[in-house]
């Protein structure tokens, strides 16, 4: 009985041991190919744009966060209380990317801000969703440029159970107007080591479009904050896009920020998609008063994401809606239209958003 204890206690210290092994040898390599990106670096480009602005012209935007072309209405995901890593099978991967760029060919806006777009990535199977969605738009007759900036890239992320594996994916801006100079901005990563290893390095992705017959720019900014951290970051990283904002107004500057913010504008009235539980995720509130000369918006007459903790259910009442997705528009930019698109969300976990500004004198 003795020798039988003994044995079981080296067979369990032995696996033990080949674990922690494995851990250290997993950790190292992450170390040694961890993503880490310059404060400021230039980001190519694909495709050719050929459209002129204008002093006076109008310029339509839509922004949407595709969630990977993974999160449709079927789905749920593990860090937002649901159970799935991966969607269920790669055809839907296809099908819902193939819906977002039919719908993104029929608005044919002429800037196009797109969050959660993977290029090489085990949950999505390893489909490019940037060039996908740039050959659809371009056998609908469109002519844009885009640019991607990464801000996930991990050879193997080792959590939960199954893994999420490997990530590459990031921002991408469609603009059928040739930028100037385009550039990846660092954002403030609140995570520390080992933990910012298999974490995202959130970025800023800054296009900077000529105005014909001036020397003035129109700036364009494709954003999404920080997720799941203390606050602390998102707080960081909306100061650093604040300065960036304001820094571009003094210039005299047009300055369009959109995309997936992670956090409700405080001038918002959530009273229509109140946080119905505790154990769910819970958006942070951007206080407007930290940007100057902006106009800040967001349309709660449909919300602009829902809760992952189970597959969508439009009836279900007690269904979690958020409002994180929306605009800062400088007060030199006059503000036509913005809407929330209601897709039911049935190919991503957010609706699309639509914004329409004149440039004025």
């Amino acid at each position: 009985m003795r020798k039988t204890g003994k044995m079981i206690g080296r067979i369990v210290l032995t696996a033990a041991g080949f674990v922690l092994a494995a851990a250290l040898i997993l950790i190292l390599v992450l170390t040694v190919t961890e993503y880490r990106p310059a404060e400021t670096e230039p980001v190519a480009h694909y495709g050719r744009a050929e459209k002129k602005l204008h002093i006076g012209d109008s310029v339509n935007v839509l922004v949407w966060n595709i969630g990977f072309g993974a999160l449709g209405d079927n789905a749920d995901f593990f860090m937002d209380g649901g159970t799935m890593v991966k969607p269920s099978t790669k055809e839907r991967v296809e099908e819902n990317i193939a819906s977002i760029t039919d719908f993104l060919a029929e608005e044919a806006a002429d800037l196009v801000l797109l969050q959660e777009v993977d290029e090489d990535t085990t949950h999505s199977y390893y489909l490019d969703e940037r060039t996908m969605i740039a050959l659809g738009m371009n056998q609908a007759g469109l002519t844009y440029e885009n640019r991607m900036a990464y801000n996930f890239k991990v050879l193997f992320v080792p959590y939960p159970i199954p893994p999420i594996g490997k990530e590459q994916s990031g921002i991408v801006t469609f603009s059928a107007y040739p930028a100037s100079d385009a550039k990846r901005i660092s954002l403030p990563c609140p995570f520390s080591y080992p933990v910012r290893l298999a974490n995202l390095k959130r970025c800023l992705l800054v296009n900077r479009i000529p105005i014909e017959d001036t020397d003035r720019e129109l700036v364009v900014i494709n954003l999404h904050l920080e997720a799941y951290d203390d606050g602390t970051g998102k707080e960081a990283q909306t100061r650093v896009l604040a300065q960036l904002f304001e820094e571009e107004v003094k210039k005299g500057n047009y300055v369009i920020a959109g995309g997936d913010f992670n956090q409700t504008f405080d001038t918002v009235d959530l009273s229509m998609y109140p946080h119905q539980n505790e154990d769910l995720w819970e958006p942070g509130i951007i206080q407007t008063g930290a940007f100057s000369d902006v106009q800040c918006l967001m349309d709660t007459s449909v919300p602009t994401c829902r809760s992952l903790d189970r597959p969508y259910d439009r009836s279900d009442e007690s269904f979690q809606y958020y409002m994180i997705d929306g605009f800062l528009v400088s007060s030199n930019l006059k503000v036509e239209h913005m809407e929330t698109v209601d897709l039911g969300f049935r190919n991503s976990d957010h609706n699309p958003l639509r914004l329409q500004v004149t440039v004025e004198r």
